[in-house]
């Protein structure tokens, strides 16, 4: 028999899992969110009459515990429940927070619960068909039981699972959002720039589309080092100055981007040594100067 599960605020997170779970077999407890009205609208949404604001009362008697709650009151809401002895010895006590660790849940562990976290590294609509954690990865760190739990609910959604270092959580996070967030600040900087040369913006995405997805196919085969091509690669000073010129003039909230990343792309050039220590000097200080 799968082990009796809670959730502790149900967004998009906790209403994907508390549905998905189920039909792997899990057993709901119940669900719990701040307000009564939209905890009933959760417990529709995953199919469960069990529901209420005072999350000890569906947390004491479950295996795993989900907190699936705004980053910045996950240590709370886990405190709270263990003042109202709302976890039961041996529980595995989860967060899915990709920002922080296992640890901000260490008031469980005075009622004999285990932590950890389970991150699945997945932006979730409000209304996905399906199963939305098939084929996405799930990092999970903390406690060997919670992380040899975590391993098992994420092969059970069809997951693939990765353990991270506890102690280094925030970089995870941070490779995420940089991965995530700034490569659509990315593609919102190239965009503008296109149009600015003339193409419709209807038609900015699909002029780009197919060197985007081909610089990601390039990365899956050679990796970042060997996939990287452009001026900076080949030691172009005078179409990166040509480009610093244009941007300035048109598009100047952007130049301190191009800078940014220009100035990092020179360590990428070195490395695969497509050009010499004094062409990447004389990059840098192009770079900076115009910084």
């Amino acid at each position: 028999m799968k082990p009796s599960f809670a959730i502790v605020g149900c967004g998009r997170v906790g209403k994907a899992l508390g549905k998905h779970l189920q039909a792997e077999g899990y057993r709901l407890a119940g669900i719990s969110t701040q307000h009564m009205e939209s905890a009933g609208e959760a417990a529709r949404a995953v199919g469960t009459e069990n529901f209420t604001v005072y999350s000890w009362e569906i947390t004491r008697n479950a295996d795993i515990v989900f907190i699936t709650t705004p980053d910045g009151v996950i240590a709370d809401v886990c405190a709270q429940i263990a003042q109202h002895n709302g976890f039961k010895n041996g529980a595995v006590v989860l967060h899915c927070s990709g920002a922080h660790p296992s640890t901000i849940l260490s008031s469980a562990q005075g009622s004999g619960a285990t932590v950890g976290s389970m991150h699945p590294l997945q932006s979730f609509s409000a209304e996905a068909a399906g199963n939305t954690f098939k084929g996405i990865v799930i990092s999970v760190e903390g406690d060997p039981k919670a992380v040899s739990t975590a391993h098992q609910i994420a092969s059970d959604l069809g997951a693939d699972c990765l353990t991270i270092k506890t102690d280094n959580k925030v970089l995870y996070h941070a490779a995420a959002v940089v991965a995530c967030n700034y490569l659509v600040t990315l593609q919102d900087a190239a965009f503008k720039l296109m149009e600015e040369a003339g193409i419709s913006k209807k038609d900015v995405f699909s002029v780009l589309y197919p060197l985007i997805s081909g610089t990601l196919s390039n990365i899956e085969k050679v990796g970042t080092v060997k996939a990287l091509t452009g001026p900076i690669a080949r030691g172009d000073t005078e179409t990166i100055t040509r480009h610093i010129n244009g941007i300035r003039e048109k598009r100047p909230e952007i130049l301190n981007l191009y800078m940014t990343l220009g100035l990092y792309t020179i360590g990428l050039a070195r490395t695969c040594e497509t050009i010499s220590d004094s062409k990447a000097e004389e990059l840098s200080k192009l770079l900076k100067q115009e910084k």
